[in-house]
């Protein structure tokens, strides 16, 4: 990919107020192979460039999260590690592979794990675009990260105002601001805004809203929907290891079950084998050719297929039965009292399991024993008596981790 083309775009960083170009960006001279370790997502834009102009060899890191273990694995695996200046040397010297970049995973189910990409497999969007100022708030590196970087990279008329997800609190301010017209994020990102902001939020002039990065219900893609009416709302379904699978522009959570074994070479090819995802994709990471289990769960309602969660850490065994966490929190997410819930298993001497569910209230709803006694009703009557939870507890927010997504 070329960068000459677009360096038009501008780039804004929120914390600074700077406004550059592409071209305005300090220059970089990766030591490839290098893990570049960046203070900021501003900062890891000139890498990016400093990339497509040479295709050197390099994983961005946020400093938040490089740790020892991790840092003695890329040191291990050949890469030379870039931090305030200075260069650490590999601890197994190796040639670096052209063109290659390395995105760490979110790490939410274990150990962050390397999946190697280029530009060209990163890059899904592309012919002509209409012009759009995108929001940018995701952990430098990741593949969402770059997901909109390649689209400020490769596409003219794609601007970027970048602001950092360890200070996200101003950034419905910076939006307006800066006018603002495309935003991808996580649901947890959309729900903590439109719990707090949401007079401000509906002032920045979207056109393009996106949610990806967790499962997608239909309780938040509704309440965004309440405050953009006019603008497209789509989730998509996008992995390190299988690229951007998934896009889905209806304004309905899960996808169509007719998309399923759909064959077109110019698609994934989607799958479910034992109520997991199975995708095989043209944008996968290197080494996954072929039809790869995702690890994601999945249900079949009403003539869609709705991502519940994770297989490993999804489901809860109640005394032998077993219940979807993700279907539990779909429930309750419905009730229009709830804007956003959280649901576990919590260790029973006598069933193993009991589901137990966090929530936070929607506005105009204050916790009494009435509501809490409601919550359970609904619960009752729309999933098995072992799926109901035993406690609900009300909190005014639900944690989230540095890449956007609820934590556990």
């Amino acid at each position: 990919m070329s960068a000459s083309a677009v360096e038009s775009n501008r780039l804004i960083d929120v914390a600074t107020g700077s406004e550059l170009i592409w071209s305005e960006l300090p220059g970089r001279e990766i030591p490839a192979p290098a893990a570049v370790v960046v203070g900021s997502s501003f900062e890891a834009l000139s890498w990016a460039r400093a990339h497509a102009l040479t295709g050197a060899e390099l994983v961005l890191v946020a400093q938040g999260r490089m740790e020892e273990n991790l840092r003695a694995e890329l040191l291990a695996a050949g890469l030379a590690i870039v931090e305030d200046g200075s260069v650490t040397p590999s601890t197994a010297p190796r040639d670096p592979e052209a063109d290659r970049l390395w995105l760490l995973t979110s790490g939410s189910t274990g150990r962050p794990k390397r999946i190697g990409h280029t530009l060209a497999s990163l890059t899904t969007v592309s012919g002509d675009l209409a012009p759009r100022r995108w929001l940018c708030p995701y952990s430098p590196g990741t593949y969402a990260w770059w997901q909109v970087v390649t689209l400020a990279l490769g596409s003219p008329g794609q601007d970027l105002v970048v602001v950092d997800p360890t200070s996200l609190d101003g950034w419905v301010e910076a939006a307006v601001r800066h006018r603002v017209t495309a935003a991808s994020g996580t649901p947890t990102f959309w729900r903590q805004t439109l719990m707090t902001q949401k007079d401000r939020l509906a002032e920045v002039p979207f056109e393009q809203i996106t949610l990806g990065g967790e499962p997608v219900d239909q309780a938040v893609l509704d309440k965004l929907r309440a405050v953009f009416p006019e603008a497209r709302i789509s989730w998509i379904y996008a992995s390190s290891e299988l690229g951007a699978s998934i896009v889905v522009h209806d304004g309905r959570a899960g996808f169509p079950v007719e998309w399923l074994e759909r064959d077109d070479p110019d698609r994934p090819r989607l799958a479910v084998r034992d109520g997991e995802l199975v995708i095989a994709s043209p944008h996968h990471g290197a080494g996954l050719e072929g039809a790869v289990p995702t690890g994601d769960a999945v249900v079949i309602e009403e003539a869609r297929v709705v991502i519940t969660g994770r297989v490993n850490s999804d489901e809860i065994n109640v005394g032998g039965a077993k219940v979807s966490a993700g279907v539990v929190r779909g429930e309750l997410q419905k009730h229009p009292a709830v804007a956003w819930a959280r649901v576990r298993g919590r260790k029973s001497p006598l069933v193993g399991s009991l589901v137990v569910a966090d929530v936070v209230l929607a506005e105009g709803f204050e916790q009494s024993p009435e509501l809490l006694a409601e919550l359970t009703r609904w619960c009752a009557a729309r999933l098995p008596e072992y799926g109901v939870p035993r406690r609900i507890t009300v909190l005014d927010e639900i944690d989230s981790t540095e890449t956007g997504k609820s934590a556990l």
